[in-house]
């Protein structure tokens, strides 16, 4: 567990605020703690909490009106959601949702909190700005992937960002159609493939690399 008096040292834009800054968002903001697989927030609520993940993962995706999904982006510990920040400076609701891929550990700065800050701290403002400038590029590098690079390109570079140490990686086809935005059977067809080539071997909720170089070669194509 962390010690509230200690997470803003988490966050290298928020140790650098000022003291004044600094004890508004320790004595005004609250330590959460969420199991696994829990829903944060999803389409149609307002965010009531701005939060700062000081451990564990969220994943960001987007659900379409015929059930089709894509991850748009994963908050790891350090880091906050540009979503949140969004729909709290614009007053709208999520168009997304945030589930909790491990146990989360986080600070929720209430709204109102949030909007003070914004409003009084330059440098909370900067805070702000810069992490969100930086999601949203990575949404852009998203996009471009989806419509222009290949399906084995991007298949194979987030085959070898997911892989542990082992070269395993903990997943089902439907959960890397998901990460890639196409379809399951785009995913099989893929990965059949790997295997044939002697890349991959396919296990019961999992892919083992077998050749992680050639996959980081076949990732690197279009860098």
């Amino acid at each position: 567990m962390t010690d509230s008096n200690q997470w803003i040292d988490r966050f290298p834009g928020l140790s650098r605020l000022g003291p004044s800054t600094k004890e508004a968002l320790l004595t005004r903001s609250n330590i959460v703690n969420y199991p696994k697989d829990t829903l944060l927030f999803g389409p149609g609520k307002s965010p009531e909490y701005m939060l700062f993940l000081i451990e564990g993962t969220v994943r960001v995706q987007q659900v379409s009106e015929t059930g089709h999904e894509i991850v748009l982006y994963r908050i790891n510990a350090g880091e906050s959601c540009v979503l949140t920040t969004a729909c709290l400076l614009t007053y709208e609701d999520y168009s997304a949702e945030g589930i909790s891929e491990t146990k989360v550990q986080a600070v929720a700065v209430p709204k109102n909190i949030f909007d003070d800050l914004v409003a009084q701290s330059k440098s909370f403002r900067d805070f702000v700005f810069a992490a969100f400038s930086k999601r949203i590029t990575d949404l852009f590098l998203m996009i471009d992937e989806v419509a222009f690079q290949r399906v084995d390109v991007r298949l194979a570079d987030r085959l070898d960002k997911l892989a542990d140490d082992q070269g395993v990686v903990k997943t089902t086809h439907q959960k890397l159609s998901i990460e890639l935005g196409t379809a399951r059977e785009v995913i099989s067809r893929q990965l059949q493939e790997f295997q044939r080539r002697g890349w991959v071997e396919q296990n019961r909720g999992s892919v083992t690399l077998l050749n992680r170089a050639q996959i980081r070669q076949l990732a690197d194509h279009n860098s």
